[in-house]
């Protein structure tokens, strides 16, 4: 499996792609007047206590107040170590208005919600998560092999006393740091403990609500976090840009530096390699499957739902084959479809039914499969008897959609408006409606052009009935800037 990152930097957005074996994963988009929070940890006010929700909403000085749960706070010690109490606190034993708390932000704001803060405060490195605020020692989930995790939980407390780490916090070690050696730890340690200690010392030194520590640009964090022996290729398109990652990986990924490769090439980098293409394509509710069959993706507030159809595929063989062929298809297209367009939330898979129970476990098997390359966490559910999976994504990002997209002006994100037809009988109604309130013998319609040439056409007969009931002369006029929803019906002279 061979992996590339391409990384577009221009003065109002950040974008950066993850292409696996040829074919786009996941792509990232930051703009540079409105860049995500994720990491982010501010100085905050408390301006509301909500017992009912066992919540709380904060001012970090974003344009809406953030949200904690009671269960994301922790009390803090004398000496600078969360307290960790048998028994939960109400939000009211933890909280008060008006009182100030450093937060770190855990989730964007999306949509209408405003973000998710914590007070379990965490700053990553290249191999390390360092826990200012608490005395835990481990390794990710995602380090599977048991020798392996011996080794690296050896590696760390062996830097660690070699640091003299004591009482000063406690550490996560991150899946990219599989392999790494002491010293590489070390380095690690002391470049966090002296990040803290510039964090805390703005901490102290704050008596307002601000921000005391700002993740680092998309371009880092990508390279920081994403960067493995897969990797073959970094593409940046950014002299400036290329310049901070060589730097970065010098100092701390010295064998990937032949990797990073500066473009300079006539054609844009997405555009090479397909990339503009594929975002455009990830913003349609149609996904067209190689067999035949399709997707149809619909995001809505509450969850969002992934329909699969055969469309013109009929197989060569019986029918159960060819909706266990689809299925098996469309099981690793839509993992592919959730990382490319990050999809969170709940999720409802409608996938064609399948009789045979085997043919359910092997998609089953199929899905699970594919969606272990994810780095975002999920939970599936097994098939139900309607053909169903009910499975969540974890959401700390808006998604590719709310990103580039806005409701439409015209039918308010409904995704329909009304048709000519329906337009026509409402203006019918208004205008029996007006006959009967006003003596005037001439009504006047305004309406979008594709409107009035129905009333003029398809409905004349029933126009000329209509005049003829309530005794008037009806006119008639294009307004080019109404949308076929609009009208309007007035006297005129």
């Amino acid at each position: 499996m061979s992996e590339e990152i391409l990384i577009n930097v221009t003065a109002l957005e950040t974008r950066v792609a993850l292409i696996e074996n040829g074919l786009l994963q996941e792509i990232f988009i930051e703009r540079h007047n409105h860049r995500g929070h994720v990491g982010d940890i501010f100085y905050g006010k408390v301006v509301r206590v909500m017992p009912g929700m066992e919540a709380a909403f904060v001012d970090i000085g974003l344009e809406k107040a953030a949200f904690i749960h009671a269960s994301d706070i922790a009390a803090i010690d004398a000496d600078g170590f969360e307290v960790r109490d048998a028994q939960p606190q109400s939000i009211q034993q933890l909280l008060r208005e008006g009182q100030f708390i450093v937060v770190q932000v855990a989730k964007d704001a999306i949509s209408t919600k405003g973000a998710r803060l914590t007070t379990h405060l965490t700053l990553p490195s290249r191999n390390l998560v360092y826990l200012p605020r608490s005395k835990h020692v481990g390794l990710s989930q995602r380090l599977e092999d048991e020798q392996e995790r011996q080794r690296l939980m050896e590696q760390l407390q062996h830097s660690l006393e070699r640091e003299s780490w004591e009482e000063c916090g406690g550490f996560i070690v991150r899946t990219a740091a599989e392999g790494v050696t002491a010293d590489e730890f070390s380095e690690d340690i002391r470049y966090l403990h002296r990040l803290w200690l510039k964090v805390n010392q703005r901490i102290e030194k704050t008596k307002k609500i601000s921000t005391v520590y700002r993740e680092e640009p998309l371009y880092m964090r990508i390279v920081r976090d994403l960067i493995s022996p897969q990797v073959e290729k970094i593409r940046v398109d950014s002299g400036h840009s290329q310049k901070e990652i060589k730097q970065f990986l010098q100092d701390f990924i010295p064998e990937s530096v032949a990797k990073l490769e500066a473009y300079g090439g006539d054609r844009p980098l997405f555009d090479l390699f397909g990339i503009e293409g594929e975002i455009n394509k990830a913003l349609g509710r149609q996904v067209m499957l190689k067999s035949g069959g399709d997707l149809i993706i619909d995001q809505t507030e509450a969850m969002t739902t992934i329909d699969v159809n055969t469309g013109g595929y009929i197989g060569s063989k019986n029918h159960a084959e060819t909706v266990l062929k689809t299925n098996l298809e469309a099981a690793a297209a839509i993992a592919r479809q959730l990382r490319v367009r990050n999809l969170g939330g709940i999720i409802i898979l409608d996938f064609i039914d399948m009789i045979d129970e085997e043919h359910q476990r092997q998609v089953h098997r199929a899905l699970v499969k594919a969606l272990e390359k994810d780095p975002a966490r999920s939970s599936i559910t097994g098939i139900s008897e309607l053909g169903l999976v009910e499975m969540t994504r974890k959401r700390t990002r808006e998604s590719l959609g709310q990103i580039l997209n806005s409701p439409c002006p015209v039918c308010e994100g409904r995704g329909t408006q009304k048709s000519p037809e329906t337009v026509c009988y409402e203006i019918f109604r208004e205008i029996m409606r007006i006959a009967r309130a006003y003596e005037n013998k001439v009504l006047l319609v305004m309406a979008s052009e594709v409107v009035v040439e129905r009333l003029l056409d398809e409905e004349s007969a029933t126009l000329a009935e209509l005049q003829e009931l309530v005794a008037k002369t009806v006119k008639f006029e294009v307004e080019p800037m109404y949308t076929q929803e609009q009208f309007d019906v007035v006297l005129s002279g």
